[in-house]
């Protein structure tokens, strides 16, 4: 009874630690050079909240393509395949990731992989709560109303920027301008990243159609 009584109490504690750590986003938004501090720094954040984060960004995109009016936002389903939508969006914030710890690494940046993920998805919860108002926005107004939504728009996306700057700043204990510098050196990375991963699964699949070609000839002979 004792040991049920043990483990109900720290099941208790660990969820009331992720919705600590979940709200503090919002703590995070509104104060973003403190709390990018205290969230890596002070272990005020969690890879928990984080991936909620990054879940909740990712159904506000799907849900964006849904339920948004056909008056801002035109879908053509055919040519959408979610599970690469989905992929396409995880990847670049994957590579975002690991470019920036990789460049940051080497020019006395402090902040590890986990961290680099951790105020980077933090940084992206003003999008997901803006998107969902905006959808919802959106079935409301009419199309000469339309400047208030595509300004909320703006909003959540140059909102998100300025808190991923914030982030990488605190992480890293970067100055503001080196700090906008790695994060454009970051997405050069990507793109580096990019083409080795085409050319490395370009190479595989030459290879593999290389030796098929030799199993098929083999066949052929015999």
């Amino acid at each position: 009874m004792e040991t049920e009584m043990q483990a109900l109490l720290k099941k208790k504690e660990i969820y009331s630690s992720y919705f600590a750590t979940l709200k503090y986003a919002l703590y995070v938004i509104t104060h973003p050079l403190d709390g990018f501090w205290d969230l890596t720094h002070e272990k005020r954040g969690s890879l928990a909240a984080a991936n909620t984060i990054v879940i909740l960004m990712l159904m506000a995109r799907i849900m964006k393509l849904q339920f948004t009016s056909f008056l801002f936002l035109k879908v053509y389903w055919e040519g959408i395949n979610i599970f690469l939508y989905i992929a396409s969006m995880l990847s670049q914030l994957v590579l975002f990731c690991v470019g920036n710890w990789g460049l940051t690494t080497l020019f006395d940046g402090k902040g590890k992989l986990s961290q680099i993920y951790m105020g980077t998805a933090y940084a992206l919860t003003p999008y997901p709560l803006l998107q969902f108002l905006m959808i919802l926005f959106s079935n409301v107004v009419t199309d000469e109303e339309g400047a208030f939504y595509f300004f909320a728009a703006a909003l959540s996306i140059g909102w998100t920027a300025i808190l991923i700057i914030c982030a990488m700043m605190q992480i890293h204990e970067y100055t503001i301008s080196k700090t906008i510098l790695f994060i454009i050196a970051s997405f050069f990375a990507m793109l580096v990243m990019i083409f080795i991963l085409l050319l490395f699964f370009s190479m595989i699949t030459q290879g593999i159609a290389y030796f098929v070609s030799i199993m098929k000839e083999i066949m052929f002979r015999m």
